[in-house]
């Protein structure tokens, strides 16, 4: 299959570009910057540019692109680049998509269970609502995004991804330092939900959903058994082998990160990968202490 990739540098992008190549499949990617070779694309987001004649006569694009949410606080210049690094760039992709004489059969296109809000202990899943708050807004609108694709009659599936797992980025490897110094514990309450996922079912979920196209829409990216932060909090404890003694406590969450702390630390979200469930999709790995115990070893 001929894939276009956007985000190929990320956490998710660089493990996903290995295991599609070892699959045989050819990789182009979206860069900011002067192509250095064939397999290269420029685009320009904030310019609203793409080599659009380069476009021509993918099988399928996958679009992974957004400026983080957890580096730096929440300024106000901070939550534009967020919201215009998905929002913009999507839209981009999507109306250029649209407009191919030869479009692709699929746009796999990414947001976050951050579409939901803080929920409680409510169950979540792909047909319930969105939420209220900055980020519900951000994911409403960055899925809204793909419709001139979907208008194009492009199979349009929007990745809900949960909390990646991966020693190699993202939250755990910020949680590890703190914990294997023996210094980790609960944050807030710790009674809001994680709805994690193990990078490697990040990786395997995507390729799945390149090729079964059954699937569109929103697909929730999580793992079928969420937790709560104190039971995630002695889980890596225990896989780490440290003590977690040492609770960080809401207000000093807010002091540190302000905005969002409260956005992905101290909201609840229990998430249900009810779509992938319905297509008796084979989890890598359902339990927290499984994936954690391999993720320390790999």
């Amino acid at each position: 299959m001929r894939v276009l990739l956007s985000g190929s540098h990320g956490l998710v992008g660089k493990a996903l570009i290995t295991r599609l190549e070892a699959d045989r499949h050819e990789i182009f990617r979206l860069v900011r910057h002067a192509p250095s070779s064939e397999s290269e694309i420029e685009w320009n987001p904030d310019r609203y540019s793409i080599a659009i004649a380069r476009l021509e006569g993918f099988d399928s694009v996958i679009h992974l692109a957004g400026e983080s949410i957890a580096e730096g606080r929440w300024s106000e210049e901070k939550k534009k680049r967020i919201r215009e690094s998905r929002v913009k760039g999507t839209k981009l992709l999507s109306d250029a998509l649209a407009n191919l004489t030869r479009p692709p059969k699929t746009l796999i296109a990414a947001s976050a269970i951050g579409f939901y809000g803080d929920r409680d202990d409510e169950i979540l899943n792909e047909t319930s609502a969105p939420g209220q708050g900055f980020l519900p807004e951000v994911c409403v609108a960055w899925e809204k995004a793909t419709e001139l694709a979907m208008e194009k009659g492009i199979r349009v599936v929007n990745t809900r991804f949960g909390i990646i797992l991966s020693k190699n980025g993202g939250a755990l490897a910020k949680m590890l330092p703190p914990f294997r110094m023996g210094i980790g514990g609960r944050i807030g309450s710790g009674k809001q939900w994680m709805s994690w996922i193990a990078l490697n079912d990040v990786v395997e979920g995507l390729e799945y959903v390149l090729t079964n196209e059954s699937l569109s829409g929103p697909v929730n990216f999580v793992a079928p058994k969420p937790v709560t932060n104190a039971e995630f909090t002695k889980t890596l404890g225990k896989v780490l082998s440290r003590p977690t003694f040492f609770p960080v406590p809401a207000f000093a969450a807010r002091l540190a990160l302000g905005e969002m702390a409260d956005a992905l630390l101290l909201s609840s979200q229990r998430v249900e990968p009810l779509r992938l469930k319905n297509e008796n999709y084979a989890f890598r790995f359902s339990e927290l202490r499984e994936a954690l115990s391999y993720l320390m070893r790999a």
